[in-house]
């Protein structure tokens, strides 16, 4: 009889041996005058096997003597190939990757949760599963992972056109996964200047979405988002081209009315404007701002100095 020793070759993986014969009996033919130790019949002439400083018959071995393989539950003859590890028996044949069947006998393997594995199925019951397939990833494959879920590059696709993601860009909604096109179409909100996704970024004005370097001055283009700017019949200037282009000059001091820090209130009469700090009468100087007043010749008086006129 002839059997396999496991030895150890890296950790958790363990290679057979080369057959070695066995340690603790030994198989041959009687030429002397012995009797079966259990059945007491007569060994001359035949084969048999010595164990413990016995001698037995093989029918008496394999019912007495032998190990139970730990596949199959039967006897090890003494003629069978055994492998044994960790004082478990096989035989040879027996010795398989319990999720493949792969013989195992003088190959590498795994023992895992008191099975034995080949390395190929070890590999894939430790590998993490896509998400898409469910099937394993293994070394090799290329993955996307996000948020520690992984997927095969291939499964990683978008919600809705089903087209490949792959390692592209992409958008997050709940569950769901969308590609750069999709997720304009779908959820982007659109720039009222130039019609297209706002993907980034992007102002909101009186609740109209603009990409920042859609929103600039009508006159010069300078961009908007962040500076004073002043809004005129739906078109919008930057302080300087307001102040040059749009702004009435104020009746007092000539300078423009912009709306902007000092003299933010306007003063309007008869086509003419005036900041409220200029409002004041021309002989004595109070300022009429919200009081009552006299407009004589194109000047403001208060009503004391206009009765003096």
């Amino acid at each position: 009889m002839t059997f396999y020793v496991a030895s150890l070759a890296l950790e958790l993986i363990w290679t057979l041996s080369s057959p070695t014969g066995p340690s603790s009996y030994k198989v041959g033919t009687m030429t002397e005058k012995f009797d079966c130790h259990y059945c007491r019949d007569s060994l001359q002439g035949k084969k048999y096997v010595q164990k413990d400083g016995h001698h037995c018959c093989l029918k008496c071995f394999d019912k007495f003597c032998a190990n139970t393989c730990v596949e199959c539950r039967k006897p090890i003859g003494a003629d069978s190939k055994e492998v044994t590890y960790k004082n478990r028996y096989w035989h040879d044949t027996c010795f398989r990757c319990a999720k493949c069947l792969h013989p195992l006998a003088n190959e590498t393997f795994v023992s895992k949760d008191n099975k034995i594995l080949c390395n190929k199925c070890t590999t894939r019951e430790d590998s993490p599963k896509c998400k898409g397939c469910f099937k394993p990833i293994v070394a090799g494959d290329q993955n996307v992972e996000y948020k520690k879920t992984v997927w095969h590059k291939d499964c990683f696709t978008c919600s809705h056109c089903k087209q490949v993601i792959g390692t592209g860009s992409f958008f997050p909604k709940g569950e769901d996964f969308y590609c750069v096109t999709c997720h304009e179409t779908k959820f982007a909100k659109h720039c009222v200047k130039c019609n297209k996704a706002i993907t980034s970024g992007g102002i909101t004005y009186q609740d109209q979405p603009w990409h920042a370097e859609c929103f600039v001055c009508v006159t010069c283009s300078k961009k908007l988002a962040g500076q004073r700017f002043t809004a005129v019949e739906d078109q919008y200037y930057c302080v300087d081209c307001y102040k040059n282009f749009v702004a009435k000059k104020c009746a007092g001091c000539k300078n423009p009315i912009t709306g902007f820090g000092k003299g933010s209130s306007v003063v309007a009469y008869e086509g003419q404007s005036w900041h409220d700090y200029c409002f004041h009468c021309k002989k004595c100087s109070v300022n009429l701002a919200n009081k009552r007043f006299v407009f004589h010749e194109e000047q403001v008086y208060c009503p004391d100095c206009a009765k003096k006129l």
